[in-house]
């Protein structure tokens, strides 16, 4: 079952839609922030909560966009699409979204069926967020998938004291071989973070109908996304 809500923002400008798909075979569950890509809420993301949903999970997945253009819906099939993204990208105000992105959390936290427990998985664009959603948040875990932007980040892992597990594409596009060698060697010391990397696969390789698409390591991430939170979201 999916429906949207509306979020208010913390700022007093206004508020904004976010997907929520609930599970169908029971009236509670522990919630999951979902944060997505660059693509906006579109059609992958919501799948995304619909698997979750199945999972037992009340998905929320917020509109991260919305102060720039509501209800974006892209995917990464054309270069029109891939050029309006990155605009999205480069134009997206970090703290703004972080303030959307803990409005959520609390939506989350007291949500209709919810358990309390939250927690969050971000993908891209959305695995930084949800990096910082660990640094910045009271969610109980969180999971990156080839977050963007980490390794500029690094100096905050001190302030994440609940579990986050990353995933990293070796042949990233996004994030090279550089930055994937500081983002290990940065975090090592927090025992709160696991990293996983996946070879030969790149950015996205966990995107539902993505371009990059690769069945081995998804399936393998997803598994381990779903152990992860069946052990720090359920009791």
């Amino acid at each position: 079952m999916a429906d949207y809500i509306d979020i208010q923002a913390t700022d007093g400008s206004g508020s904004f839609k976010a997907y929520v798909a609930r599970p169908a075979k029971s009236a509670s569950g522990p919630v999951i922030v979902a944060l997505q890509e660059i693509f906006g809420v579109n059609e992958g993301m919501r799948q995304i909560c619909d698997d979750l949903a199945r999972e037992g999970y009340i998905a929320i997945c917020p509109d991260l966009f919305w102060r720039m253009k509501p209800g974006v819906d892209i995917t990464d099939k054309t270069e029109e699409e891939w050029k309006e993204a990155f605009g999205y990208f480069q134009n997206f105000d970090h703290p703004k979204g972080m303030e959307d992105i803990k409005a959520t959390v609390a939506v989350a936290r007291s949500i209709e069926g919810g358990t309390g427990k939250v927690g969050a998985v971000g993908y891209c664009l959305g695995g930084l967020l949800a990096f910082k959603t660990s640094v910045e948040t009271d969610v109980d875990a969180s999971v990156s998938y080839y977050g963007v932007g980490i390794d500029t980040k690094l100096d905050q892992q001190d302030q994440i004291t609940t579990p986050l597990l990353m995933h990293i594409a070796e042949e990233d596009g996004f994030v090279d071989k550089d930055a994937q060698k500081r983002i290990k060697a940065g975090l090592k010391d927090n025992a709160n973070i696991t990293i996983h990397s996946y070879p030969g696969v790149d950015h996205a390789f966990a995107r539902p109908d993505g371009v990059n698409w690769n069945t081995a390591a998804a399936n393998l991430a997803n598994g381990r996304t779903r152990d992860f939170f069946k052990t720090n979201l359920k009791d």
